[in-house]
């Protein structure tokens, strides 16, 4: 269906003033309503992504943390929380245990040192 209608508008995309033959027209020019709409797609690809990225913040604020108090309430460590609790590397823990300083009890193949002896380091 054509029409004989003239009716002056501004594209929405560029500004300029042009002659449209229907009231839908938006833009002047095949040109600009290309534009335009990958202007939109593209803006849409950030909003999206800046919302995924606010998504994936909240969520990493929620998640539980590790407690580093943890170690403080046990009262039996295996060698590498001693040596965490400490500030010290396990083979450190390991010289002290065949040094004599810490005693351990064995647990299978596992070696546990009791709380009360890593205090009395300090004491």
């Amino acid at each position: 269906m054509s029409s004989n209608m003239a009716i002056p508008k501004t594209c929405t995309y560029c500004g300029k003033a042009y002659i449209a033959k229907t009231t839908l027209t938006r833009y002047c020019c095949l040109k600009c309503n290309s534009r335009h709409y990958k202007q939109k797609a593209k803006e849409e690809k950030i909003q999206n992504s800046l919302i995924e990225q606010q998504q994936t913040m909240q969520s990493l604020q929620t998640l539980p943390t590790a407690n580093p108090n943890s170690l403080t309430n046990k009262n039996y460590l295996c060698v590498q929380d001693a040596a965490d609790l400490i500030g010290v590397s396990r083979w450190t823990i390991n010289r002290m245990i065949k040094r004599g300083d810490l005693q351990t009890h064995k647990f299978g193949r596992k070696k546990i040192i009791e709380r009360s002896q890593i205090d009395k380091l300090f004491n």
